[in-house]
């Protein structure tokens, strides 16, 4: 069979085979072409490894995207002010198209000429850069010069890592790449624009207009423009006070550029440069007046529990998230609460002495300003300021103050002795010794002290439990215990009311009959009897429980207590948040310990009929984005969508669920109430009747005394306040709530309640007002009270259904010893309507009218 012939082979494959053969030759024959493919192998493996090794750990695309600057938190009061913020980096985040064309010129101008052109990174700068290094390594020399895009100073920044080597560099030129791929241009000038520190605490470019020219961005000139420009390299160098010539130096610089850029004229140029840098003082640009360091410190401290302290939290912390932290502060009522509880501490304290801060600074360089502005030590009082001691000779002392002034001190300012030590003041006055002075005079000041006695005062919204003002101390600087809600103190008779209203829960009335007598309990054979006394010692026999309450007396309390049984009071205390206390007759008197904040909270409770409310600061609090992330008053939100209804869905009007529980009876929580408007109608806290409106309140004075109290207010604000030290110890045989602590509300309310129309308790329903003799609780028929006489001998009194007093043909004692006594009666006139007839009986009990006179006494 013959054999079948092979097919030719297709050209192609042909032309391939020979160009395969050509190469294999030549790999073979010529070595520098093997040592050529092997080098670029290696380099792009070695590529590979170092994109490997560096570029792990840094952001990727998506973080960038969503990458946002750390931004502080803003918090405002109730009206939407500002009055505080929590800030480590101060940060104004803007967007690009708010940055004007002049800003972005000048910062172009010194930074990076080319930023529109390269793609991250300036190779003819980085080779010089590289160069400089290599050379100051091989020298010793000083750091290198930079040869930093600004891509590459915001890839530093993204990085946070300062250090000075190689390897810091690749991994900002790898994250420069990445940045310029993911972003625009205009989006990485944004960053950088946000990011960059520019000293004085400022970080971003708004921040340091601000900070530097008391401006805002698109406010700024050329030449304010181009100092903020050149600052980006080291603030510090080129600081407007310490390195002036440097700075204008620099300044004309950057102008120089913007001419050479096209962006300015010669004659610009030349105008600007002939400009003075024009700066502020560091610290003295306008800024939003903060308001209650104590209210302030204690929403810091409920946001750190929310969403922490830094970035590391999460995306809403305290010193990074920007929130916008809607109070229930209301500042007029805060700045009232921090004069008034300053004054009082002031005043109690100012008889006893002048105390040392106990604290001193070095001064014998230049720099004791800025360790007196760092010293921690609040003043109070506006017109108080903090000074340093330079030095002392004769008859005075020359001091120094934070912002680098001076003034003199004079021996007769400050005579007043020092407490716990021999001498006056002035005589135990050192060198560096930080004080509190007083302006008298141009450049003459006065010694003042700061009060040892501490205090806190609380304002809060009855119906809602808004904290409207706290003040913890003296002052928050240098002090964060909070008195108003950390500090534990016995209540004395401010606890009275919760025994009284548990009393009238439980049966009893504000008419019942209580002996003011010697009341004694068997506690064992170890301790035998305790007898409990009344503040002044004495007794006053049988008596309502009205009088008691407004007298605060402590036989009557105890008795009550007992008689209703302390478990139930105790377990009131407990359901008002008050405390958890044993049930020892003692803790009627106010025995245990509690907070101002808990004890005002208790009395808002009984103002809102026995509604329970709790005591909030927070409203709201929104992200940096505006979205709302807290909401205190959350009803809208669990009303299955209808609060905020595109429409109406043909249901009846959603309403929203109440705030509060029912948790005290209203009526005995209106009794208790209405019980001590009468402390301060002729009670213990007469001082607040010329306030000229309905309150209620009751004042407190511990066994020693050790503290001072009153509680009280109107049906819509409730505040609290109390004064002792820090560590117990009698304030002093006169003192007492009604003395100390009473005017201390006072003067708040002056001010708080000032064009504030006055409003009336209202009492809940099934609530019957019935007149009675206050002095002995029975009902009267015949007469009525007298308003403009609060020792008016009838009064209203509120009782629950079916516990007023019932008509009696027993006549009451005082009201027989009154019949029997002589009365003097004026002769009507002779009218013939008012002559008696002849046959007419004499009128055997004096007129009706004469009864307030005769029943007027005091108890």
């Amino acid at each position: 069979m013959d054999a079948v012939a092979t097919p030719p082979a297709p050209v192609w494959f042909d032309r391939h085979t020979r160009t395969a053969d050509r190469l294999r030759s030549a790999w073979r024959e010529r070595r520098w072409l093997r040592w050529l493919s092997y080098l670029v192998a290696s380099g792009y493996a070695f590529f590979i490894l170092i994109w490997l090794v560096f570029a792990a750990g840094l952001p990727s695309q998506e973080t960038l995207l969503a990458y946002q600057p750390s931004l502080p938190s803003n918090i405002r009061g109730f009206d939407g002010q500002p009055v505080g913020t929590f800030a480590r980096e101060r940060r104004v985040e803007l967007d690009y198209d708010e940055y004007p064309p002049l800003v972005v010129q000048a910062f172009i101008s010194a930074e990076d000429k080319t930023f529109f052109e390269h793609g991250g990174i300036d190779y003819p700068g980085l080779v010089g850069a590289v160069g400089d290094f290599a050379l100051k390594k091989a020298t010793g020399g000083a750091r290198a010069r930079g040869g930093s895009t600004i891509t590459q100073q915001v890839a530093k920044a993204l990085l946070q890592d300062s250090s000075y080597n190689v390897t810091r560099k690749i991994r900002e030129a790898i994250l420069a790449f990445r940045l310029e791929n993911t972003l625009t241009k205009q989006q990485i000038l944004e960053l950088y624009f946000n990011q960059i520190f520019l000293g004085r605490n400022a970080y971003g470019v708004q921040a340091a207009a601000r900070a530097y020219f008391d401006k805002d961005v698109a406010d700024l000139t050329i030449p304010e423009a181009a100092y903020l420009a050149v600052l980006p390299k080291a603030p510090s160098n080129y600081d407007p006070v310490r390195a002036t010539q440097r700075a204008l130096d620099r300044r004309n610089y950057v102008l120089r550029e913007m001419v050479s850029n096209g962006y300015i004229s010669e004659a610009q140029r030349a105008a600007a440069a002939a400009a003075p840098l024009g700066t502020i003082g560091y610290g003295t640009n306008a800024k939003f007046r903060e308001v209650g360091g104590y209210f302030t410190e204690e929403v810091r401290r409920e946001l750190i529990r929310r969403y922490g302290e830094d970035a590391k939290n999460g995306p809403n912390s305290v010193y990074a998230g920007g929130l916008w932290v809607r109070t229930s502060m209301n500042p007029v009522m805060q700045d009232a609460a921090a004069e008034a509880l300053r004054e009082g501490l002031a005043r109690f304290d100012g008889g006893r002495g002048w105390r040392d801060t106990d604290l001193s600074i070095d001064v014998s360089g230049d720099s004791w300003a800025g360790a007196l502005d760092r010293t921690p030590l609040g003043t109070g009082f506006p017109d108080w300021r903090k000074a340093v001691v330079l030095d002392k000779s004769g008859s005075s002392a020359r001091i120094g103050f934070t912002d680098g002034s001076t003034g003199t001190l004079p021996s007769g300012n400050a005579t007043m002795p020092r407490r716990g030590g021999g001498g006056t003041a002035f005589s135990n006055l050192r060198e560096g010794m930080v004080i509190i002075v007083k302006q008298v005079a141009g450049d003459t000041y006065a010694i003042r002290s700061i009060p040892e006695i501490g205090g806190g005062f609380v304002a809060q919204e009855v119906r809602s439990g808004r904290v409207l003002a706290m003040q913890g101390g003296f002052d928050a600087i240098g002090a964060s215990f909070n008195r108003a809600t950390q500090a534990q103190r016995q209540p004395g008779s401010t606890f009275k009311p919760i025994v009284y209203y548990t009393a009238l829960a439980n049966g009893m009335t504000p008419a019942s009959i209580i002996p003011d007598a010697p009341f004694c309990v068997w506690q064992g054979a170890g301790l035998g009897n305790k007898c409990f006394r009344n503040f002044d010692g004495g007794y006053a026999g049988p008596k309502t429980m009205r009088w008691a309450v407004e007298q605060s007396r402590n036989l009557i309390t105890v008795r009550t207590a007992s008689q209703t049984g302390m478990a139930k009071v105790t377990d009131t205390a407990r359901r008002l948040g008050v405390g958890d206390y044993p049930n020892f007759l003692s803790m009627a008197l106010g025995a245990g310990d509690t907070t101002v904040m808990k004890l005002t909270n208790a009395y808002a409770i009984l103002a809102n009929h026995g509604r329970a409310v709790s005591p909030t600061l927070i409203d709201y609090i929104q992200d940096r984005n505006g979205k709302v992330i807290f909401r205190t008053d959350n009803r809208c939100g669990v009303m299955d969508g209808r609060c905020n209804a595109a429409d109406w869905d043909g249901r009846a009007m959603p309403r929203p669920p109440s705030r509060s529980r029912q948790l005290l009876d209203p009526q005995a929580s209106f009794q208790m109430v209405h019980i001590m408007t009468g402390v301060i109608e002729r009670g213990t806290a007469t001082v607040l009747r010329d306030l000229n409106r309905p309150l209620f309140g009751k004042t407190g004075t511990t066994s020693g005394p050790t503290n001072v109290w009153f509680i009280g207010g109107t049906p819509d604000v409730v505040a609290g306040v109390y004064m002792g030290y820090d560590q117990p110890r009698s304030l002093g045989g006169g003192a007492q709530g009604g003395r100390i602590a009473a005017p201390i509300f006072k003067q708040w309310a002056q001010v708080a309640f000032k064009d504030v129309p006055p409003t009336p308790f209202i009492a809940p329903e099934g609530i019957r007002m019935v007149r009675i003799d206050r002095a002995t609780g029975r009902r009267v028929f015949g007469t009525f009270p007298v308003r403009e006489d609060p020792k008016s001998a009838v009064i209203w009194e509120a009782f629950q259904p079916e516990t007023e007093p019932r008509r009696t043909i027993r006549r009451s004692p005082t009201v027989l010893a009154a019949a029997e006594a002589p009365t003097v009666r004026r002769r009507p006139a002779a009218t013939p309507r008012s002559r008696p007839r002849a046959d007419a009986p004499a009128q055997a009990t004096p007129p009706a009218d004469d009864f307030l006179a005769r029943q007027g006494g005091i108890y």
